[in-house]
């Protein structure tokens, strides 16, 4: 397989069904089922807010520092068996706040899973903490505060949750508050609400990648825009396919977007709920999209270009992958 970069994972939503259960029990929480294969078929979405339900309620049995260690730690073991080079990974500070959860003990869960893969599984990874839309920028600006005594242990913040009705210039100051303090900024837009969505993100957020960003293709200048500018699409189209953003992935923009000329990367969202991790999506697309090995390539080289690494790591994992694609191993 080919070695990449994953720039959209939700670690809340690598939370596999097994591990679920077992946090549960550890902590004592009452969950709906305990039967592995009855939580999985939960798993059936009719759109964005269907899922957040149930991936908000089973946040609730992350309580600990070993709970975050687990989590992580978990998703690093098989991002690394799937060819991941670095993670850059999504968590969602405001919801653990809110079930009364120390930011402390969310940040030393996560980022010693974090350290302890770089020996363990030669995955180098790095936090996002994401602004829950839905919750408001007064609440985003109060989960920045918290977050700051922790500034050393994450690189940038992004901004996710219900994306109707909440756009991304609602959330001017606060990402302005962020880039004051030297952390990088993106954004989902383009998943449910349209091309204005993408285009707030860029001219209020300032945002340096679009999360998801199928919508702004509906837009002739927008994608001129995220050409000429080299934006980096962070592209999840089992996540599209599980959330009606499309609804057969042989619908998928994806081949539209390449064909344009955009930097477009592909990545899992929210793997333990919707059936594939980042390898998993190489492979669909392959299969469903008919996409070639110039494709896949490409995508795995946008990958390192738009990920917030320096320049000579990227460089490096950009020769391991041209070594890769002319030398014994198969792409996927």
């Amino acid at each position: 397989m080919l070695p990449k970069a994953e720039l959209h994972v939700h670690i809340e939503g690598t939370l596999e069904p097994e591990l679920l259960v077992r946090l549960a029990a550890r902590n004592a929480i009452a969950l709906p089922t305990t039967d592995v294969e009855a939580l999985r078929r939960r798993y059936r979405f009719s759109d964005l807010q269907s899922f957040l339900d149930v991936y908000y309620e089973s946040q609730a049995v992350l309580r600990t520092e070993e709970d975050f260690y687990d989590l992580a730690g978990a998703y690093l073991q098989r991002a690394a068996g799937q060819g991941v080079r670095r993670a850059e990974i999504f968590f969602d500070l405001q919801q653990h706040l809110d079930n009364e959860i120390e930011a402390g003990t969310v940040f030393s869960g996560l980022d010693r899973a974090l350290r302890e893969s770089r020996e363990s599984h030669g995955v180098d990874a790095a936090l996002i903490m994401c602004f829950l839309r839905d919750r408001g920028p007064e609440a985003a600006m109060r989960a920045l505060r918290a977050a700051m005594p922790f500034r050393d242990r994450f690189i940038g913040v992004g901004l996710d949750s219900s994306e109707l009705g909440h756009p991304p210039s609602r959330f001017r100051d606060v990402f302005a508050a962020a880039a004051s303090e030297g952390l990088h900024r993106v954004a989902h837009a383009g998943e449910e609400g349209g091309p204005d969505y993408v285009w707030e993100a860029l001219d209020d957020l300032h945002v340096e990648r679009i999360d998801h960003g199928n919508r702004a293709m509906e837009d002739p200048a927008l994608v001129e825009r995220l050409r000429s500018e080299g934006i980096p699409l962070t592209v999840c189209p089992l996540s599209n396919v599980a959330l009606k953003v499309v609804d057969r992935l042989d619908e998928h923009v994806l081949p539209r977007m390449l064909a344009e000329g955009l930097c477009v990367t592909l990545n899992s969202d929210d793997p333990a709920y919707f059936g594939g991790y980042v390898e998993d999506n190489f492979v669909a697309v392959r299969e469903h999209l008919g996409l070639d090995e110039q494709a896949l390539l490409t995508m795995a080289a946008n990958s390192f270009d738009a990920c917030f690494a320096d320049e000579a790591r990227r460089e490096a994992w950009k020769a391991e992958l041209h070594g890769t694609s002319s030398g014994s191993a198969p792409v996927p």
